[in-house]
């Protein structure tokens, strides 16, 4: 049976552990992997534990002897394989510095010498290589520079061609406005050789050219001595029917007074006789005075 030392501490262990609980949901996880990987539970401690569900555990003490000191791991040694062999070598047996030292000495001063000369043949041929490079870029550049002064002169003429060929272009087109021009000036000169006449000719008919002095006798002068001579006409017709009705009115009274019978007084006398033709010179008198106005009305336009 569990002792109350021992049901403390687990019943301590059962109270954090709905903390634990709220800390592990409030603790953000792992994302979700993408699309088409997963994820892989890996051993990420020192020591390498089987990953399993991890029970409840409970601290236990008991007094035991205190442990010794550990003595110090001793040094490993790997286990000898195989057998030994040993062979007897005298002196001088190995190696002759004085004999061994030649072809050494003929290879090493062979190798710098053949180096030497390689290097010297490797500069001669680099300086060869730079001297064709270098006739080679003259070469180049001259034939660049040929070929631009080409370009530029096939260029110059392109040019000067199109400059030619619109020059054609401008003086042909010149040419045919100019015919244009001297055809239309021919024709409109052929087609205003009579225009010019008729037109004066139909302006002088319809009275736009005229002389001001006869314009001015024919529009001022002539309707006032018109009017005035029609004005002197009426006159003189006024004048005449007042002599016609005074020279009726005379010969009517003249009629009226011979056609009374002459007074029994008068009969006796015949030397009275010849008044009746005084009546002519009164009738002549009267005449006169009655053409008399008319000559006065006369007078004012023949002074006129």
């Amino acid at each position: 049976p569990d002792t109350p030392e021992v049901e403390k501490p687990k019943k301590a262990q059962k109270k954090l552990m709905p903390r634990k609980l709220k800390q592990e949901e409030i603790r953000p996880g792992t994302p979700q992997p993408v699309e088409g990987r997963e994820h892989v539970y890996v051993q990420t401690e020192l020591y390498l534990e089987e990953i399993i569900d991890r029970i409840i555990e409970v601290d236990g003490e008991c007094q035991t002897d205190e442990f010794l000191d550990r003595p110090p791991t001793p040094l490993f040694i790997p286990a000898k394989t195989g057998k030994d062999v040993a062979t007897q070598i005298e002196e001088g047996e190995l190696f002759d510095f004085d004999i061994e030292v030649k072809p050494i000495l003929e290879v090493l001063v062979g190798k710098t010498v053949e180096q030497a000369l390689l290097e010297v043949m490797e500069e001669e041929e680099l300086a060869q290589l730079w001297s064709h490079q270098r006739a080679f870029a003259e070469l180049r550049n001259a034939e660049f520079a040929e070929l631009q002064r080409l370009e530029e002169q096939d260029r110059r003429i392109r040019e000067e061609k199109e400059r030619r060929r619109l020059e054609h272009l401008e003086k042909l087109r010149k040419q045919k406005e100019t015919a244009e021009k001297v055809a239309a000036r021919a024709f409109a000169q052929r087609y205003l050789a009579d225009l010019i006449p008729s037109v004066f000719s139909n302006l002088h008919d319809s009275g736009f050219f005229y002389d001001p002095i006869e314009r001015d006798i024919e529009t001022e002068f002539l309707p006032w001595l018109m009017s005035e001579v029609e004005e002197t006409l009426q006159k003189k017709v006024l004048g005449r029917v007042m002599l016609d009705s005074l020279i009726r009115m005379v010969v009517e009274k003249r009629l009226d007074e011979f056609s009374r019978p002459p007074p029994s007084d008068q009969t006796e006398a015949p030397a009275e006789e010849p008044r009746a033709t005084d009546a002519a010179p009164q009738v002549s008198g009267e005449a006169s005075a009655a053409d008399q106005p008319v000559a006065e009305a006369d007078q004012p336009a023949a002074e006129e």
